[in-house]
């Protein structure tokens, strides 16, 4: 079977609007724009964990962040787990990884700084990464660590240094004549804000040449500190965009382009401190809706996609797009049926879980936005024997979510519909029985 190549490009903390194709008014995004024209935009795309590590600990398992014992950062996917890219090499695949990891840590086992050791790369054979990114760089300047746990430095901005590692894993594959396909798992730290510094990192001259931005609805009139940042954040995902296309350069040189199927997608986006003291970890579609463009293969021509679709999604869609079996613990499905028009029954609500800043849960419909989250939080804990319900949005009528409607009488059927729902994703997640109790 002549299987594709498949290059995932990974960004962190990006919000879907930053993209044209999404309503952006400004040129922040016009290759990624192209290609969403030429191959399928899911529109409505969410994460299921909007947190780095356990976002990512999806990703590389198919499972829920409850499930890989990832439910917040600075845990390492357990040692030998059955990983995407343990599935892919089994079938043939070369796989790499470059970028920003953050699943080789544990409160244990500290490697922000150092290098992952291999047992703790999730098993990709290529190695061009650092655990924590945001420790070991800046906008400007950083390092990484290859596969022999050499440290390479940064020259230049992070996004163009990471992508150009990709770059070079490309030709390095091309040059070696090798006949089995290639999974590249690109993993860049942007847009998302530089933690020591406690600000977003932009290219020289993003404050000039992004500050005649369109406030999104959900920042306008609030604090928050968007108003300094949100230049920089634009800038962060033009380059973005930029070294996408160079990435493509690439593949076109080297003769790749043709049998490769391409995703673009991140992890969460950010809400800008207007929803709790950070940029993420909240319910609200700032920190949830995420861009996600898939060209090639299955979604050549795929069009727009309005379906509600998961980053769980994304592990499910990549076997399948390699031809092989999706295992029955994996708790998303193939999105190359939809692009193919054979999806059938496909879910009409995604689910997230919330840690860190709170263990709550959430469940979304194309209408309505429910949350629930426990009275008595405890970081390490992952679930809670009680919630209360929280947050009640009308996202038809209200879609910036400015006015929470959790106590409203009216929607007490609502309430009791999504409620429903969320039981049912918690416990197809395989959460402990919990009982949920109306706001206080």
């Amino acid at each position: 079977m002549n299987r594709p190549n498949i290059l995932f490009y990974f960004s962190d903390q990006q919000r879907w609007d930053t993209l044209g194709c999404y309503g952006q008014k400004l040129p922040v995004t016009p290759f990624l724009d192209q290609l969403s024209g030429e191959g399928t935009l899911f529109r409505q795309a969410f994460t299921c964990q909007p947190v780095c590590g356990p976002a990512r600990s999806c990703l590389q398992s198919g499972m829920y962040a409850t499930q890989t014992g990832c439910h917040v950062n600075n845990r390492s996917l357990p040692i030998g787990m059955d990983t995407l890219p343990r599935r892919l090499a089994e079938a043939g695949y070369e796989t790499a990884y470059v970028g920003k990891w953050h699943l080789g840590s544990d409160p244990e086992n500290n490697y922000r700084t150092i290098a992952v050791p291999p047992e703790r790369r999730g098993g990709y054979e290529y190695w061009m990464a650092a655990d924590a990114l945001e420790w070991t760089s800046h906008g400007y300047n950083g390092y990484v660590f290859d596969g022999d746990m050499q440290r390479h430095d940064f020259v230049g901005h992070r996004i163009d240094c990471i992508n150009a590692f990709a770059v070079d894993y490309l030709h390095r594959y091309a040059a070696s004549g090798s006949e089995n396909p290639f999974f590249l798992f690109v993993s860049q730290l942007d847009p998302h804000h530089q933690n020591d510094r406690n600000r977003y990192e932009g290219p020289d001259g993003s404050r000039r040449k992004w500050k005649d931005y369109q406030v999104p609805p959900d920042l306008e009139g609030t604090e928050g500190d968007w108003r300094e940042n949100y230049p920089d954040y634009l800038g962060q995902c033009h380059l973005l965009d930029e070294n996408v296309e160079k990435l493509f350069d690439t593949l076109e040189t080297l003769g790749l382009k043709d049998n490769t199927v391409f995703f673009y997608t991140s992890d969460h986006g950010s809400h800008f401190r207007t929803r709790n003291g950070e940029y993420k970890r909240s319910c609200e579609d700032a920190c949830l809706h995420i861009p996600m463009i898939a060209w090639g293969g299955p979604f050549a021509g795929g069009g727009n996609i309005q379906d509600l679709v998961s980053l769980i999604d994304i592990p499910p869609t990549l076997l399948d797009v390699a031809g092989l079996e999706i295992p029955g613990h994996y708790q998303g499905r193939s999105m190359a049926s939809l692009a193919r028009g054979e999806a059938q029954d496909w879910p009409d609500a995604v689910f997230a879980q919330i840690s860190e800043a709170e263990t709550g849960r959430t469940v979304r419909t194309k209408r309505y936005k429910y949350a629930v989250t426990a009275p008595d939080f405890h970081m390490e804990e992952p679930f809670s024997p009680v919630y209360v319900e929280n947050k009640l949005y009308d996202l038809e009528k209200d879609p910036g979510e400015r006015q929470n409607l959790i106590r409203d009488p009216a929607l007490e059927d609502v309430r009791q519909e999504m409620r429903a729902r969320l039981n049912a994703f918690m416990d197809r997640a395989l959460e402990p029985p919990r009982t949920i109790l109306p706001p206080g």
